[in-house]
């Protein structure tokens, strides 16, 4: 039986990528699961975990949800045949799912951010969710309640184990 890697769990989830700066960003709304269109390099690279998705956006065209600005590095046994790193990807959504991301997107200050690329059951997926940029106030606001739970959290432990 072959080891299970370290980043796996129970329900067949591996995780590539996460965009851990979009929720210190924006205020995340909604999100969605979307699978992702790859060429079999990018699923190779992917299965290595390497991708970023710091820069990333999700944006609707002509009723097609595309992934831009994902990088996915080349896969180095690939030679000729490798794919472009900064290539678009299009993201696989119901319609219905499609139409409202557009309508979403029109309003002011509403974007879609991918929030992690993952395997499940060994098929890619992307994570997306509609956001609302964060003022600077909100970020700040945002480090202040952060700090004052993890302050919580260490007097209720120092308070248990005294």
């Amino acid at each position: 039986m072959p080891a299970k890697s370290k980043k796996s769990s129970p329900d067949g989830l591996k995780v590539v990528a996460q965009n851990r700066s979009a929720s210190y960003n924006y205020h995340l709304l909604e999100q969605y699961e979307a699978g992702i269109v790859l060429v079999g390099t990018e699923v190779k690279t992917l299965r290595d975990g390497k991708a970023t998705l710091r820069d990333a956006y999700a944006d609707v065209r002509r009723g097609e949800v595309w992934l831009i600005n994902c990088h996915i590095p080349e896969y180095q046994p690939g030679g000729p045949f490798n794919h472009n790193p900064l290539r678009d990807r299009k993201l696989l959504l119901k319609r219905r799912e499609i139409e409202k991301l557009a309508r979403l997107v029109q309003q002011k200050g509403l974007t879609v951010v991918p929030l992690r690329l993952y395997f499940r059951n060994g098929r890619a997926k992307c994570e997306i969710a509609i956001a609302r940029g964060k003022k600077t106030y909100d970020r700040r606001q945002a480090e202040r309640d952060k700090e004052s739970r993890r302050e919580a959290r260490d007097a209720m432990y120092r308070y248990r184990h005294r």
